[in-house]
C-alpha cells in the first residue's frame, strides 16, 4: 500500500476546518492497511498516521506504552514537541522519539499548519498485550530543558551531512542507521538514492514503512508498481520482494522493525536477481 501526502494533507485541512484539539486530543490519518480485516495496522507491528496542527494550537500531554517517533514533513517557526519536560523543534525532515511511557505533548506557535507522520509499535504492543496509557489532564507539560542537541531529537541539516559522507554500497546507495538506544523494537534509517540509482532487489523477514522526504521515484513491490514523491509513504510487508528506484535524488526515511527480529533470531535476508 502506498499513502499520498497530498491527499493527507488535504484531508487534514479539512479536518481541522471541522476538528479541534479541544474535541480531538490528537487530529491524526490512520494509514491502515486494507488487507483481508485488518482495520488498523500499517504492516504487523507497526502503524502511522499523518497529523497536522493549527497555529496556536496545543496537543495536550499524554503517554503510552507503546514507542513513538515522528518526522516532520512541513511546518514553520514555532512547531515543537515537548517530550518529559524537553522541549524539541520539530523542522522539515527531523525525526522526533518519545519511548515508551514519556510525557509528550505538540505545540504550533507560529504561522502556519504544522504537518508530520507518526510511528508507533501499537500493533506489536497490542498482540503482546501490555498496553498501557495515561493522560495528563493538568495544564501543559512545563518545559525544564531546551536543549540544542539530544538523544530523541535527529535535525535533518545533520542527517544529511552524514547520508553525504556514508560510503556508497554496490548499488551507489548511501545509507545510515540513526542511533536509538531507547528503542529495542524500532529501527530507523536514512537512505540517499541519486538520480537513476537503484536498490538491490531483495526481500526480509522485517516489516518496514518507507517515507520520502525529498525527491521522486518508482518502488516495485511483489507485483506491484509505486509511484512516489516527497512525504508519500510506502507499506513493505515482511518478506515481500522490493527495490526502489530514485527518478531524481531522493531520500526516503526507513522505519523498521528489524532489531526486533535480529534480537530474536528471526531475521532472515535474501537478495534476488
Amino acid at each position: 500500500m502506498m499513502w499520498r501526502y497530498a491527499d493527507g494533507k488535504l484531508a487534514l485541512d479539512r479536518a481541522g476546518d471541522w476538528i479541534s484539539t479541544e474535541l480531538a486530543e490528537r487530529r491524526n490519518l490512520v494509514m491502515y492497511n486494507s488487507v483481508g480485516d485488518n482495520d488498523y495496522n500499517t504492516v504487523k507491528t507497526i502503524i502511522c498516521a499523518y497529523q497536522m496542527i493549527k497555529p496556536g494550537e496545543y496537543a495536550k500531554s499524554h503517554r503510552h506504552t507503546p514507542n513513538a517517533l515522528r518526522l516532520m514533513l512541513d511546518g514553520g517557526a514555532g512547531v515543537y514537541t515537548v517530550v518529559n519536560g524537553v522541549k524539541l523543534p520539530m523542522i522539515a525532515g527531523d525525526v522526533l522519539l518519545t519511548p515508551n511511557w514519556c510525557w509528550h505533548s505538540h505545540y504550533n506557535e507560529g504561522k502556519e499548519n504544522g504537518y508530520w507522520i507518526d510511528f508507533l509499535d501499537v500493533p506489536l504492543v497490542h498482540l503482546l498485550e501490555p498496553m498501557f496509557f495515561e493522560q495528563d489532564h493538568g495544564k501543559p507539560q512545563p518545559v525544564t530543558e531546551e536543549p540544542l542537541k539530544h538523544d530523541f531529537w535527529f535535525p535533518y541539516a545533520s542527517t544529511q551531512q552524514e547520508l553525504a559522507r556514508a560510503k556508497p554500497d554496490a548499488q551507489g546507495v548511501r545509507s545510515i542507521t540513526l542511533s536509538t538506544p531507547v528503542f529495542k523494537t524500532i529501527e530507523l534509517r536514512f537512505h540517499h538514492l541519486a538520480a537513476g540509482k537503484a536498490t538491490r532487489k531483495r526481500r526480509t523477514t522485517a516489516s518496514s514503512v518507507f517515507a520520502c522526504t525529498a525527491g521522486e521515484g518508482t518502488v516495485r513491490a511483489g507485483n506491484e508498481r509505486l509511484e512516489f514523491a516527497r512525504g508519500d509513504v510506502i507499506a513493505m510487508p515482511a518478506w515481500t520482494p522490493f527495490a526502489i528506484e530514485a527518478r531524481n535524488d531522493a531520500v526516503l526515511f526507513e522505519c523498521t522493525d528489524e532489531i526486533l527480529l535480529r534480537n530474536i533470531d528471526l531475521l532472515r535476508e535474501e537478495d534476488l536477481a
